[in-house]
């Protein structure tokens, strides 16, 4: 069957556009050595053809290899030859910037649909594994909020974890952003990057590159990711790179984690940004109220109806959107509010950044920044304006970008945690989590008399939309009530 696994793949990058048929024996070649094969047997004329998707097959190849005791079976061997593999296909990172580069000039959409698609058909973007994310939307007052419940990354098994702890540690590449991930075939406890590829970007005169995350969270969810391994940090440049970017890609927003622990994102060891094809719902929301910038005439300014709190600038002039950005950034870094619980420093470690989001609508550029604060106290030792401790059984992580602009990424126990509380609401046998059962016995009082078999999963997930919109709450620094309000107006006086 290996021969006929070999020639199906081969078959699938050739219609995928990977490869050219007249690549084909070469490529196999490469496949065959890789698999220690020394000759290739033509399929029998009678064989019964199975189509299969390309990780599908990849999947059978590596069990293969497994089996004939080449590599060890554990999900890090595993990863570095299906890597391997792809790695044969897919083209020289010089020949797929050009490529880019050429059909940009067709149109910025062009060269981002080639690229998208390369990442996925050469299995870099793990869509099947992707597949298997719960995703929903919950309405409210804000619009639709995204759930995700992520299922996409695969879970080690003990053997693979005591082989991490064994490996011999290096720090190359020094960290899982660095350019020198493109092609680095990977090793215990750092992932097979072989058939990766990042395009080389001009933002602000320098060198960026931009590719897609392996595990995307919404569509054509993509990394920017500085050359430098250098920390994050909010800076001018940093509103003058983003929107430069959304420039050059109108059809992609840009935005930035905070540059502080707790309010920021996971790796704030290299400065780099996220971004895509999607409009989440803190982009669809409108002005709460306007107001005018003293000094910036061309910026129209709001505060936008969301959880968080969001100052939005508009303007066709990307320079008034830096100045006006950068005027916000200055007085909120050193913005306090006692009353309120803001304060800008604690000794010298401060509090006050911003989550800067910039994206490109008809002729308007918009700049929003998301006002962050991460002091903690007694009460709430993870950070005040964090989810707080009735929420940590839903989601109890940072809220970086993808949170703020309405999208939630869920830990994967929530599949089967979900389903006791389910059971319990119906009032069946259930193993209700502890940390969920004072919640669930709420949910039972709220709808046991109503719920039934066909609506239990649909209350239950609207329910954790409730739970997520708490969280974002908690997030922001003035609070959508009547001391919040003014609160938040009396920052807009100082600017």
């Amino acid at each position: 069957m290996i021969y006929q696994l070999i020639q199906q793949l081969i078959d699938r990058v050739i219609t995928a556009g990977l490869i050219e048929k007249q690549d084909e024996i070469y490529a196999r070649n490469q496949v065959l050595s890789l698999l220690h094969l020394t000759e290739f047997r033509e399929k029998e004329a009678d064989c019964c053809e199975i189509p299969e998707d390309i990780p599908s097959i990849l999947e059978r190849i590596v069990a293969y290899a497994c089996e004939q005791g080449m590599i060890e079976d554990y999900l890090d061997e595993k990863e570095i030859l299906a890597s391997k593999i792809m790695n044969c296909f897919v083209a020289r990172p010089s020949e797929v910037n050009r490529l880019f580069f050429e059909k940009y000039q067709q149109s910025p959409k062009a060269a981002t649909e080639y690229f998208y698609e390369l990442s996925k058909n050469s299995n870099y973007i793990q869509m099947k594994r992707i597949q298997k994310n719960i995703q929903y939307k919950v309405p409210t007052e804000y619009g639709e909020l995204d759930i995700t419940i992520n299922l996409s990354k695969p879970e080690k098994d003990p053997k693979n974890i005591a082989c991490e702890r064994e490996a011999k540690q290096t720090a190359y590449p020094k960290c899982l952003l660095c350019v020198e991930n493109e092609g680095y075939a990977g090793r215990i406890g750092h992932p097979a990057r072989s058939n990766h590829r990042m395009i080389r970007l001009n933002l602000l005169n320098k060198t960026w590159f931009l590719q897609y995350s392996p595990y995307m969270y919404y569509n054509e969810h993509c990394i920017v990711l500085s050359e430098q391994h250098t920390e994050m940090k909010i800076t001018p440049d940093s509103f003058r790179r983003i929107l430069e970017f959304v420039e050059q890609f109108p059809h992609y927003f840009l935005g930035s984690n905070a540059d502080l622990p707790i309010v920021g994102g996971s790796i704030l060891s290299h400065d780099h940004y996220q971004g895509g094809n999607y409009e989440f719902a803190m982009a669809k929301a409108e002005a709460d109220w306007t107001f005018e910038l003293t000094g910036f005439p061309a910026v129209q300014c709001s505060v936008v109806k969301w959880p968080m709190s969001v100052i939005r600038l508009r303007s066709k002039d990307t320079g008034s959107l830096v100045t006006a950005g950068t005027h916000i950034l200055d007085k909120w870094r050193n913005y306090r509010d006692v009353s309120l619980g803001i304060l800008a420093w604690s000794g010298g470690t401060p509090h006050n950044t911003v989550t800067p989001i910039a994206r490109k609508k008809g002729e308007f550029f918009e700049l929003d920044l998301v006002l962050r604060n991460n002091r903690t106290s007694e009460e709430h030792p993870l950070g005040i304006f964090h989810p707080h401790a009735d929420v940590h059984h839903i989601k109890k992580e940072n809220i970086g970008l993808i949170e703020v602009m309405g999208l939630a990424v869920l830990p994967a126990r929530l599949k089967e945690e979900l389903v006791e509380v389910e059971n319990y609401i119906l009032g069946r046998e259930a193993n209700v989590a502890d940390y969920h059962l004072e919640w669930a016995e709420q949910l039972k009082a709220c709808y046991g008399a109503a719920a039934a078999e066909e609506n239990s999963k649909k209350i239950v997930r609207e329910e954790v939309g409730k739970k997520f919109l708490r969280v974002l709450e908690d997030a922001g620094v003035f609070k959508r009530d009547e001391a919040g309000r003014a609160g938040f107006k009396r920052f807009i006086d100082k600017l």
